[in-house]
């Protein structure tokens, strides 16, 4: 299969996902209970004027029509309005995304700093006690839930040991760099650091246990091949044949997966968020939840499927191009 066909294949595949999600969106929409424009208005409404809305918003129009509405809408990008703020969704989405973004990044940058090195010790040391060490961790990290995770952080190193902040963030990525560039001060980097440490490292350590066990197994298969061996037996160092060899070879479905778990951390974000009050889509998400904001609801979630396939697409079209035998799977 050629590389067009490959990328047509998946993004055709892409856009039905897609679709598939603005559909069960809306079906969950239409089978809620309670009324759209009462829930608009509030209880207080009167009943003309929320017959009023409901004309307004098509919202007497049978279901298929509805539906087709909204899809309509949403090829051309326009998701609504919020029914509490009665602002544009979409500008509601965009506004929250640097903030996810930033703490999905972090969060990646914990799980390699932290994970790489700690399957390249396991696997070139197993059977010993650090490699006894890495696996606990690992099963540790993908068995310990998120929310919990987060909750003893903030109670033993932000209240107890005081050493992070718990409350929401003063300042932003982008604010600090400004800060930085404009007035020479790291003074708001600082803040920015203290304050996303321990949602990054709530929201990587599964990523992180995940990431050290595909290190470890991937270094133990390469170490058995015949290359490796042929390489000592011609006096090459122990470390050049680990590290320019044997881990540049295991990097090639470690870095497909941190591209795969990027759209994961940016839809698991959510839990991570609302313990740490981060103002990103995850609380936002939350937020429009317990006020029952359909609109709002929708368009987080199709955003976040939008990104998370698109983000598919790319790996699986970087992954192909290093590695073709995955045209023809």
């Amino acid at each position: 299969m050629t590389m067009g066909k490959f990328l047509v294949r998946r993004i055709l595949q892409g856009v039905f996902v897609i679709w598939g999600v603005i559909t069960i969106m809306f079906g969950l929409r239409a089978v809620s209970p309670g009324d759209p424009a009462t829930l608009m208005l509030g209880e207080g409404a009167t009943q003309e004027l929320i017959e009023h809305v409901r004309e307004q918003e098509g919202l007497n129009e049978p279901i298929y029509v509805q539906y087709f509405d909204y899809l309509q809408g949403m090829v051309i990008g326009d998701f609504g309005y919020s029914w509490r703020s009665n602002r544009q969704v979409e500008a509601m989405v965009i506004e929250r995304v640097p903030a996810t973004l930033e703490l999905a990044i972090a969060a990646t940058i914990v799980a390699i700093v932290i994970a790489i090195p700690l399957g390249v010790i396991s696997a070139t040391r197993r059977n010993e006690p650090s490699d006894y060490g890495a696996t606990l961790f690992s099963l540790l990290g993908i068995s310990t839930p998120n929310f919990w995770l987060g909750l003893m952080l903030i109670l033993l190193l932000g209240v107890w040991a005081g050493l992070f902040p718990t409350g929401r963030r003063p300042v932003g990525f982008a604010e600090a760099v400004t800060t930085l560039v404009q007035h020479g001060s790291v003074y708001d980097l600082g803040i920015w650091l203290k304050y996303i440490t321990l949602p990054a490292i709530t929201l990587g350590t599964y990523f992180t246990a995940l990431i050290t066990r595909l290190t470890r197994s991937g270094m133990v298969d390469e170490l058995g091949k015949p290359y490796v061996t042929a390489s000592k037996a011609k006096g090459l160092p122990s470390v050049l044949v680990r590290y320019k060899h044997v881990l540049r070879n295991t990097m090639i479905p470690i870095i497909t997966v941190l591209g795969l778990q990027m759209g994961t951390l940016m839809g698991g974000a959510v839990i991570t968020e609302t313990v740490f009050n981060w103002p990103g889509l995850g609380l936002r998400l939350i937020d429009a939840l317990d006020a029952r904001d359909w609109p709002l609801m929708q368009g987080i979630v199709v955003f976040i499927a939008i990104a998370f396939v698109s983000i598919n697409i790319v790996v699986d079209a970087l992954y192909s191009y290093l590695n073709p035998q995955v045209r023809e799977e």
